[in-house]
């Protein structure tokens, strides 16, 4: 069976809508600068409550998974390219800010579509 792109899309975006447990090592807010040639990620810690809610280690408050957030990055990753990025983060820092394998496979996934954006000049919005 042939796949086309909408099926394939239709699939992914189902995928979306899954509960997904919250990486005690952070969160990544990940775009593109397309002038400078790079893809971004800025880390930012959290605590995952009793709840599995994040909340900001240094207030205690709830971090809503949307909206404006007025919160302060911990570190900014920057690659030329998905496995750039992805060397720095898992393989080059210490401790790894990314505790689950879950979520290291979403960053991937993301990190290569950010990286197609970057090459297609195309705009990336983070899934």
């Amino acid at each position: 069976m042939t796949q086309t792109a909408e099926s394939l899309s239709t699939i992914d975006n189902e995928l979306s809508k899954r509960h997904i447990d919250l990486d005690p090592g952070g969160y990544f807010l990940i775009y593109v600068d397309g002038d400078g040639g790079l893809i971004c990620a800025k880390h930012f810690t959290n605590v995952i409550d009793d709840r599995g809610l994040a909340v900001n280690p240094d207030t205690g408050e709830v971090i809503p998974a949307k909206g404006k957030v007025e919160r302060t990055h911990s570190t900014v990753f920057t690659g030329r390219t998905a496995k750039e990025l992805s060397v720095k983060i898992f393989e080059e820092t210490q401790p790894c800010p990314v505790t689950m394998l879950d979520h290291a496979a979403y960053l991937g996934r993301e990190f290569v579509r950010a990286e197609f954006a970057l090459i297609s000049g195309k705009d990336y919005i983070q899934d």
